[in-house]
């Protein structure tokens, strides 16, 4: 009996070449390749600014935080950890300390007022030079926000001569009338809305910019079809213009009220907290408190007060107007 073997089938042939596809598996691997090339790279791009955020940012925000919780002062500076660690103890003496307090009343007072001037102007003025003002517009919108990238010091000097009650611009405005000018930064009634009339000055420019562009953003077909309904220039102004605006409000008043609650410079330049700190601000008390007195923690805890109550506004305006914004 003979047996007959068939020989076996002979394996396909791979290509190989520029037009060849690769495996299943090969390309698999690449793929994971690719990736982890792109992860590498990214990271090593990120690792500068990784490294300068640890050092100068969240290394402090701990350290402050730990800080918070002790009696760390000038004696602690060349060996901080020998603070005596004093749990709450500097978050409990806020409650008593009448200075804190004040500045607590101060900085809301700062806010309560400041913020609606600043954004309502701010929306007045947007509105003129989208819509009112045709001739040297951008002139204007130069002049508006000339302010906010001027120093400090300069607008200090600047508003010191113009409230002078002296020899400032208000002051001899009122004496060709026959008036006496007050002393506006010298008063604990007006040193503060002076400093607000200041701030939202200095602010306006701003919120302008970001008001225009969101009326920019609104589009033009929307107004023609109000027109062509009849509405007139308010009830454009008022059902149409401020609805969509509305995401530039929660955003222009968060970012408003974030800067006016952490406000320093006005009062630091202008009255330095006086007179008998009526514009005393809890940013200006922390800043006495840390680097004028030395009392490193009490300041540390002040700040994280402040940080929970930027917080908790910033949370509640949200929640007050997200169902608007969607």
């Amino acid at each position: 009996m003979s047996t007959t073997t068939e020989p076996a089938a002979e394996a396909a042939p791979v290509k190989t070449g520029p037009g060849a596809h690769p495996p299943p598996g090969g390309l698999r691997r690449g793929k994971r390749e690719t990736v982890a090339v792109q992860h590498t790279a990214g990271w090593l791009f990120s690792t500068p600014f990784l490294v300068l955020f640890a050092v100068f940012m969240a290394l402090p925000i701990v350290a402050t935080l730990a800080m918070s919780f002790t009696d760390f002062g000038l004696r602690n500076v060349t060996d901080p950890f020998s603070a005596e660690f004093i749990g709450f103890e500097n978050y409990t003496k806020l409650l008593d300390d009448e200075k804190f307090l004040k500045s607590l009343f101060n900085t809301a007072y700062f806010v309560v007022v400041g913020v609606p001037l600043t954004v309502g102007l701010g929306l007045f003025v947007a509105v003129l030079l989208n819509n009112g003002i045709d001739r040297a517009r951008t002139f204007f919108r130069v002049g508006f926000y000339a302010p906010v990238v001027t120093s400090i010091v300069a607008i200090a000097v600047v508003w010191r001569f113009v409230l002078d009650p002296a020899d400032g611009l208000i002051a001899g405005l009122a004496s060709e009338v026959g008036w006496t000018s007050p002393d506006f930064l010298g008063s604990e009634a007006l040193a503060m809305p002076s400093l607000i009339v200041m701030a939202v000055w200095r602010n306006l420019g701003t919120v302008m910019v970001l008001f225009i562009a969101g009326l920019q953003a609104i589009p033009p077909d929307v107004r023609e079809a109000a027109r062509l309904d009849g509405a007139s220039t308010w009830q454009e102004f008022r059902r149409i213009t401020v609805p969509l605006l509305r995401p530039t409000m929660l955003y222009t008043t968060v970012i408003t009220t974030i800067g006016y609650l952490n406000v320093f410079e006005e009062p630091f330049v202008m009255t330095q907290g006086g007179p008998s700190d009526s514009t005393l601000t809890v940013s200006l008390s922390m800043y006495r408190e840390g680097f004028n007195f030395f009392h490193m923690g009490y300041a540390s805890a002040m700040a994280y007060v402040l940080f929970v109550v930027i917080m908790a506004i910033t949370v509640l305006q949200l929640r007050l107007l997200k169902d608007n914004t969607k």
